[in-house]
Formats: C-alpha cells, sequence, structure tokens
C-alpha cells in the first residue's frame, strides 16, 4: 500500500508491502522500528516478543512519547502487563494493523510529534 510522501528529511513512511517499508530516503525490512531520525530492522517478530528491555534499547535512539505497534494484517494487543511496563517509560502506545499503522505514524510526525512506529 502506498502513502502520501511527507518531507524528505523525515521517515515518513511512502509504501508497505510484503515485509518491505519504503521510507523517503531508504528501504528497509520488517519487523523494524522507525522514530522521526532513526529506523532500524529489529529481532522484535512478535508482540508477545515486546518488552521493556527491547522498547528501551529502540527508543533511547530517538526520543518518543507514542509507539504506534503495526501488527499486520490484523490488530494484536499487548498484555496488560506489557502496556503498563512501557507507559512506566513515559511512552503511551498504540496497537493496530500496520496499513494503519503507517497512516497514523505519517500523521503524527507531520504533526512534528515524538512518535515511534514498531512494524512486525
Amino acid at each position: 500500500m502506498e502513502f502520501n510522501q511527507q518531507e524528505n528529511n523525515q521517515n515518513s513512511v511512502i509504501s508497505i508491502e510484503q515485509g518491505l517499508v519504503q521510507l523517503g530516503h531508504a528501504q528497509i525490512k520488517t519487523p523494524c522500528f522507525i522514530s522521526r531520525s532513526f529506523f532500524t530492522e529489529t529481532k522484535i517478530k512478535t508482540i508477545e516478543d515486546i518488552n521493556k528491555v527491547s522498547i528501551f534499547s529502540l527508543s533511547s535512539q530517538d526520543d518518543i512519547d507514542i509507539l504506534i505497534i503495526g501488527t499486520g494484517a490484523s490488530p494484536k494487543f499487548l498484555t496488560a502487563k506489557q502496556q503498563v511496563d512501557i507507559q512506566q517509560m513515559n511512552i503511551g502506545t498504540e496497537s493496530m494493523n500496520s496499513e494503519s499503522a503507517c497512516r497514523s505514524f505519517n500523521l503524527l510526525l507531520s504533526d512534528v510529534r515524538n512518535i515511534g512506529l514498531l512494524l512486525l
């Protein structure tokens, strides 16, 4: 699925298809983490793999207040313990299908928010 291109100096998502994410200036494989000025492929493959340590290592690369989690074709949700652990890091979370997650990420990125996107 293609998205409208945002600013080239930001890591906005241009398209997502079969395990590949096209950013304005790079292409990466999923699973991956994307924020305003940082992106990387990650070993977090399922929602069950998300924990404080894995999120800290990603969020420490770029200041984020909100983490959007794209869970593939259908939404999956964090457990209550996972939500509390991440909230203790002062990071809010939202889980949704990956296409919706990319659209939400681009919208909040253009709104100059400290946003992170984790695509599983």
